[in-house]
């Protein structure tokens, strides 16, 4: 199939199960193979030979393989309609499910965490692929109940915080957004309506804004106590039963990175807050404005009307691909012509993208939602980024393919850069050129100084909510932390302080958001270093991507010289970011 003949369409599930009958034969063979997992209880003693130890890995390996692959199937088909209810009750059902074995093979981890440094030692010598695993499994030794403990918490966590967030979704999902378009009013998804954020006609961008706000603030009695539960949760297990020392340390362990790494990371692009207010002043006066309005962030610079249909698209991402290495062009490839794409817009779809890297071996699932807009095909590359990611890291276990997530926005976030340097080397149109170096910028606002403040409020929202705070105080310090972000370059209506309710990372994952900065400006060093080095860069970059979540990611940065504990690394990120705003800023003065 040639790119020419890809299509906007749905995805298939059928390279996970055929059927929901192989569905459900699937899960009745993972509770067969817990039933003889769990025959290891009185064997896993102090002295367990070296040889039955990597037996039993070998077998839990394979088991969570099939166990991921149920779950995952569940939550795609859940994803591709959150309205549907059969799906909605699959994905009720496996949660309950996992918590169901997660309890009953829980003896391992207890076991393993409590086990001396000595045993420990010896037993990591024939781990093989999963002895990173292992050894971070260990680190979270201090911060593990008894296993009575650790079964109530995993009950409570399936029918309780996941049921609501699960209803945060199904409601969301389900919104649409009334829109006047050239005189008539359009019914939008959230994802059609986005588009609009960056459209030519200032009145249009404000009132695709109101719109969101009007229908989300409709539900914050609904919305916001759901936000309220998901932080008081997470402080009533982190902080008071487990003992993490604040709310974001453990998300912060979770990603094995200290806690200072990620306080000088936050502190760095706070302080850095003026490079972007410095670029809005520049775009406000190539947009013919005093000062920009929190709805002209986004406000296209240039010929921005240019649209891709989506075959243009795939072709220049994979040609994006392929200069920088055939084998990423080969590999993004293979989402489409094993239909993993989820491509289409619809009503009752998951809003936002993803990439969905199931279990090694397997090609990943991507859902987003096209457009054709500028924005979707950099959607489409950062994605495809995430899978070419996943693949290249396909010879580790389930448990260490993952890239941490500090690491897991990089080949994303590379890719989008690839394809904006092919974008520029091909574009003639100077109006085209300023509208992608302008969009460039934009993008690097919305990855990291938006990400970084999204951070910092939750840091916020984690320490007021369980105090006592109402949803207007926990608003009021959003706005306050939004106008610090923007100064006085921009003007922010006091209607966006109920954009929290609107962000579903905040619910889904706390302290997620912050991975985007980290990779974001990881990528801007790395790319500087790939424009220095040429040729000799790429195999650096590959074997990084290569290593997926098998070292420590402070082991990984620091084989290439990175330290991110050092405030200068991630100056220098903003250094880059700077000479992009003298650049733009000569394009119109």
């Amino acid at each position: 199939m040639t790119a020419h003949a890809y299509q906007v369409g749905p995805w298939t599930l059928e390279d996970l199960y055929p059927s929901r009958e192989a569905w459900e034969a699937a899960m009745r063979r993972v509770e067969e193979e817990v039933e003889r997992l769990e025959t290891w209880r009185e064997r896993l003693r102090e002295d367990i030979p070296e040889e039955d130890f990597r037996r039993f890995l070998e077998q839990m390996e394979a088991l969570s393989r099939e166990a991921h692959k149920v779950g995952s199937y569940a939550y795609l088909k859940f994803a591709a309609d959150t309205q549907d209810r059969e799906a909605q009750a699959m994905l009720a059902r496996v949660r309950q499910w996992s918590a169901e074995i997660q309890n009953r093979l829980l003896f391992f981890e207890l076991w393993w965490k409590n086990l001396s440094d000595a045993a420990a030692q010896r037993l990591l010598k024939v781990a093989g692929d999963m002895r990173y695993y292992l050894e971070k499994l260990r680190l979270f030794r201090p911060y593990t109940l008894s296993e009575a403990e650790e079964r109530i918490i995993n009950y409570k966590d399936a029918a309780g915080i996941r049921t609501l967030v699960s209803l945060y979704n199904t409601m969301t999902s389900r919104y649409t957004f009334p829109l006047e378009v050239d005189g008539e009013v359009k019914e939008l998804t959230r994802a059609e309506l986005s588009t609009y954020f960056r459209h030519p006609d200032p009145d249009l961008r404000e009132q695709a804004y109101r719109s969101l706000f009007q229908v989300y603030t409709r539900d914050t009695g609904l919305i916001a106590p759901i936000y309220q539960a998901v932080t008081q949760d997470w402080y009533n297990e982190q902080v008071r039963v487990r003992g993490f020392p604040r709310p974001i340390s453990a998300r912060n362990l979770t990603n094995h990175l200290p806690d200072e790494v990620v306080d000088t990371l936050l502190s760095v692009c706070r302080e850095n807050a003026t490079v972007f207010q410095r670029f809005f002043r520049v775009k406000a006066r190539a947009l013919g404005m005093d000062r920009l309005r929190r709805y002209d962030v986004y406000a296209p610079v240039g010929q921005a009307d240019r649209t891709y249909d989506f075959a243009t698209a795939v072709d220049m991402i994979l040609e994006a691909f392929r200069r920088f290495h055939p084998q990423l062009a080969d590999l993004a490839r293979r989402v489409f012509d094993e239909g993993h794409l989820d491509s289409e817009t619809r009503p009752g779809k998951r809003g936002g993208a993803f990439c969905a890297s199931v279990v090694p071996g397997l090609t990943p699932w991507v859902l987003m939602s096209y457009q054709g807009k500028i924005n979707d095909v950099a959607t489409l590359a950062h994605e495809l980024g995430h899978a070419i990611h996943g693949m290249l890291a396909r010879h580790h276990s389930v448990y260490t393919f993952h890239a941490p997530l500090p690491l897991a926005e990089t080949a994303s976030t590379f890719g989008e850069m690839l394809l904006v340097e092919y974008l520029l080397e091909r574009e003639t149109d100077p109006e085209v050129r300023k509208a992608i170096l302008f969009h460039q910028l934009d993008d690097n606002y919305a990855t990291i100084m938006r990400q970084a403040y999204f951070a910092l409020f939750e840091v916020q929202a984690h320490d007021r909510f369980p105090q006592g705070a109402s949803a207007d105080q926990v608003a009021e310090g959003y706005l306050e932390l939004l106008k610090e972000q923007f100064g006085d370059a921009v003007t922010v209506s006091d209607e966006f302080a109920w954009e929290w309710l609107a962000i579903p990372h905040f619910y889904q994952v706390p302290f997620y958001v912050y991975a985007y900065a980290f990779g974001q400006l990881l990528v801007l060093a790395l790319y500087r270093r790939y424009k220095e080095e040429g040729e000799a860069f790429k195999p650096k970059y590959l074997d990084l991507l290569a290593a997926g979540g098998s070292r420590a990611p402070m082991a990984l940065l620091a084989d290439l010289g990175i330290d991110p504990g050092d405030p200068a690394f991630w100056q220098g990120g903003f250094d880059v970011l700077n000479a992009w705003v003298d650049q733009v800023a000569g394009l119109i003065d």
